[in-house]
């Protein structure tokens, strides 16, 4: 989307970067010349997709869920390359069951690690690299449609708050040189939905009033947009990348998932 050398001299770090897309993130930073640290809790996933992207990328094993982890990752990107750009909160997580049977244990796992993570990791970043140099954006994942999400209440309700926080965050951290921008997901051809129950990603395009599900270059596209004057614009709104899902009001589930009995597919929670 952007031009080869573009983002030169600039440095990003994603969260959940080894996979799917925040690796596509990290994929069209890379491409536009930016040095790309990429973040996660599996070595080996993280190893590969680094040796993919090349020589501007580095990785970082650490849980953005605790304290020290999320001050490793952002202090591996200051040790390595001496600023922060982009912090990319593209780490989280959720399953599916309906909302009467999402345990208190299976609430606070999806809070803890999108919200609490994503909080914690804003906040790192501002302290140690963004307020200090007085600018930086930073761009948090949330995910669409926003007026209901049956099946998955726990999600929706842990993103609504990440949007609102991140509007927050944006009024307060302006006058720092610090911007902050939600961009709320629709439906992607990613392997990751394919962990959902089958009749949900065979019937998901459906849904999307695009009739299509988003590429996962779509949302590379529009974070290395967001590196440069757009996501300094855009501060404290929310982007929704999602095909119009937003726009979409049929019944639940959707006649073609195969549970026209009316029950909410579950996944067993891992």
């Amino acid at each position: 989307m952007v031009s080869a050398g573009s983002l030169s001299g600039r440095v990003a770090v994603v969260t959940g970067g080894g996979t799917n897309l925040g690796f596509a993130a990290a994929t069209e930073l890379v491409s536009a010349g930016a040095n790309v640290v990429i973040a996660g809790r599996r070595q080996e996933v993280l190893s590969e997709a680094a040796e993919a992207l090349g020589e501007r990328s580095s990785y970082v094993v650490a849980d953005i869920r605790e304290d020290e982890g999320a001050e490793a990752i952002i202090g591996s990107a200051l040790e390595r390359h001496g600023r922060l750009d982009l912090l990319l909160n593209n780490a989280g997580g959720q399953f599916w069951a309906p909302a009467e049977g999402v345990s208190t244990n299976g609430f606070s796992a999806v809070r803890r690690l999108n919200v609490e993570g994503t909080l914690r990791m804003c906040e790192v970043a501002y302290e140690l690299a963004m307020r200090p140099a007085a600018a930086g954006t930073i761009v948090n994942t949330t995910v669409s449609p926003h007026q209901g999400m049956p099946g998955m209440a726990h999600t929706g309700a842990a993103r609504a708050a990440v949007e609102a926080i991140t509007a927050d965050l944006a009024s307060r951290w302006a006058t720092d040189g610090v911007s902050l921008v939600s961009v709320a997901l629709g439906r992607f051809a990613t392997e990751s939905l394919k962990k959902y129950p089958e009749p949900i990603w065979r019937s998901a395009a459906e849904t999307v009033p695009l009739q299509r599900l988003g590429e996962v270059a779509d949302y590379g596209a529009l974070i290395s947009l967001l590196v440069g004057p757009l996501g300094r614009a855009m501060s404290g709104t929310t982007i929704s990348l999602d095909g119009a899902l937003d726009n979409w009001h049929g019944s639940w589930p959707p006649p073609s998932t195969g549970h026209e009995d009316g029950l909410v597919p579950t996944e067993q929670r891992r």
